[in-house]
């Protein structure tokens, strides 16, 4: 076996390879995390038009803008994968492609995490209008760090320390 083909992680495959199924992986996720932001993102958009939207408090419409332009950003950093991998393909870089691919969904990740905070606590002020809404807002953060970063990071150390 040559030494580009060496088993990483119980598989026989090249770096090509490897590139390839990584990225095959990783357009799987993307395609997943852009469908709730941009369902999110397209509900925004219309909240100005609703007659309710003009009496809302100054606080409120910040809330919004800040929830909108979250969204804006997280589209970007879910989508800039594709538009990363076109500009490039045909140059030899699918080993460069994932790696950058794979931090824009991470910050794509992270923005839709603020982005749907912030809808709910939008939504919450609205409805509520009562002091327990940054409990709950701060549960819902709570369980989003656990289910998005606390377990997945738990299960790399308890499980890489065999390898």
């Amino acid at each position: 076996m040559e030494p580009a083909e060496q088993a990483v992680d119980g598989r026989h495959e090249s770096a090509e390879e490897r590139a390839d199924r990584r990225w095959n992986e990783l357009l799987q996720e993307v395609r997943v995390a852009q469908t709730g932001v941009q369902i999110l993102f397209g509900f925004l958009l219309t909240v100005v038009f609703t007659p309710r939207f003009a009496s809302l408090e100054p606080v409120d419409r910040a809330i919004y803008v800040v929830t909108l332009c979250l969204g804006a950003a997280a589209n970007g950093a879910l989508i800039g994968p594709v538009a990363f991998h076109r500009l490039v393909t045909g140059l030899h870089l699918k080993a460069q492609t994932v790696a950058w691919a794979s931090r824009l969904t991470v910050v794509g990740i992270v923005l839709l995490l603020a982005t749907i905070i912030s809808a709910f606590l939008l939504i919450l002020r609205i409805a509520l209008h009562d002091s327990a809404v940054p409990w709950i807002v701060s549960a819902l953060v709570a369980w989003f760090l656990l289910c998005w970063f606390a377990l997945p990071a738990w299960a790399r150390r308890r499980y890489a320390r065999g390898r």
